[in-house]
C-alpha cells in the first residue's frame, strides 16, 4: 500500500495530510497520538489491502505539514477533517484514533454525523470537563492510575500554555510511563511509533501543548451527541489512559461498545487495531 503526502490550504493555514489511494472499500480517517503525525499506521496496511480499505490522515495543526494556529479546541479538528476528506473527493468515511487521536475521532463522530459512519477510540482519553466547563463524569478519578509524569503534564496544562510549556522545556521522557508489554511491540511491528512521535517534535513542541491543552478544556462537543456506532478499546494496564477513562466513555457513548484489554499497555493495545479494522469494515457493509 502506498502513501502520498499532501498539503491542503484551509482558511490560509496549510494542513498535511496523508492518502493510500482509493479503492473500492471503506476509507478511514486516522487520527494520531500526542506527539505524533498524521500518518495512518503502517502495520495495518496490509490487512487494509486485503479488506480494500482506503486510508487518510491529517497532520493536527502545529505537527508535520500542519501549520501552529495556536490554541485550538478538540471540536476543530471536524472542519479539517472534513476539508480532507473533500480533498480527497470522499463523502462518507469512518474515524478512528489512537491516544490523544481518540478525542479527535470522537468529535468528528459527533460533529459531522452525515458523513462519519463508524467511530474507534483506541486508549483515548475521556473529557476532563464538559462542555460547559464543569468536572465530567469521571471527576477526580480521571487522574486516578496516570504515570506521574503524565499527571504533572496536564496539570500544568490546567495553568496554562506558558506554565506547560516551562514544564516541558525541562521534562525528560520517562520509560515507566510503558508496560513491559508496550516495549516489547515498540521492537516489533509498532516500533512506526517511535518514527512518528520523533516526526511529531520536529518541528518543535508548539502541537504538543495545543493539545495538551485542549484536552483539559472544554471539548467543544459533548460525546452524548455521538449516534453512530462506535467502538471503545482500552488497555487494563494502561499508565497513560487509565482503564476507566475507556470505561466512562463506553458508558456515555450512545450505541458504543467495549473492548476491554486487560493485559495491555497504552501501545500494546494498538494489537487490537486489526479487528478494529474489520469491525469497521463489517459496518460498511452492512
Amino acid at each position: 500500500m502506498a502513501m502520498e503526502r499532501r498539503i491542503l490550504d484551509v482558511d490560509g493555514h496549510s494542513v498535511g495530510w496523508y492518502d493510500t489511494g482509493e479503492t473500492d472499500g471503506p476509507v478511514v480517517l486516522w487520527h494520531h497520538g500526542t506527539p505524533n503525525i498524521g500518518e495512518p499506521p503502517e502495520p495495518l496496511f496490509a490487512l487494509a489491502d486485503e479488506l480494500g480499505v482506503r486510508f487518510l490522515g491529517l497532520d493536527r495543526p502545529g505537527y508535520g505539514g500542519s501549520d501552529d494556529v495556536g490554541t485550538r479546541s478538540v471540536s476543530d479538528v471536524a472542519a479539517l477533517a472534513a476539508a480532507v476528506a473533500d480533498a480527497a473527493g470522499v463523502e462518507r468515511f469512518a474515524v478512528m484514533g489512537q491516544s490523544g487521536g481518540g478525542p479527535h475521532a470522537l468529535a468528528c463522530a459527533s460533529l459531522l454525523p452525515a458523513r462519519v459512519f463508524a467511530a474507534v477510540s483506541i486508549a483515548g482519553l475521556a473529557p476532563l470537563v464538559t462542555p460547559e466547563g464543569d468536572p465530567s463524569g469521571l471527576g477526580d478519578d480521571w487522574w486516578e492510575g496516570m504515570y506521574g509524569v503524565g499527571v504533572e503534564e496536564l496539570a500544568a496544562a490546567l495553568k496554562g500554555g506558558e506554565a506547560l510549556e516551562e514544564l516541558l522545556a525541562a521534562d525528560e521522557w520517562d520509560p515507566e510511563m510503558f508496560t513491559p508489554r508496550d516495549h516489547e511491540v515498540l521492537q516489533g511491528d509498532w516500533k512506526w511509533f517511535q518514527r512518528i512521535a520523533a516526526a511529531g517534535t520536529e518541528k518543535g513542541i508548539g502541537g504538543l501543548v495545543a493539545d495538551d491543552l485542549a484536552y483539559v478544556a472544554p471539548w467543544g462537543f459533548s460525546v452524548t451527541d455521538i449516534r453512530v456506532p462506535a467502538l471503545v478499546v482500552q488497555g487494563g494496564e494502561d499508565r497513560v489512559v487509565p482503564a476507566q477513562h475507556g470505561g466512562w466513555l463506553a458508558k456515555t457513548i450512545p450505541a458504543a461498545e467495549l473492548w476491554e484489554r486487560p493485559e495491555d499497555g497504552h501501545l500494546s493495545v494498538m494489537e487490537s487495531s486489526f479487528d478494529a479494522l474489520r469491525w469497521i469494515a463489517d459496518i460498511a457493509e452492512g
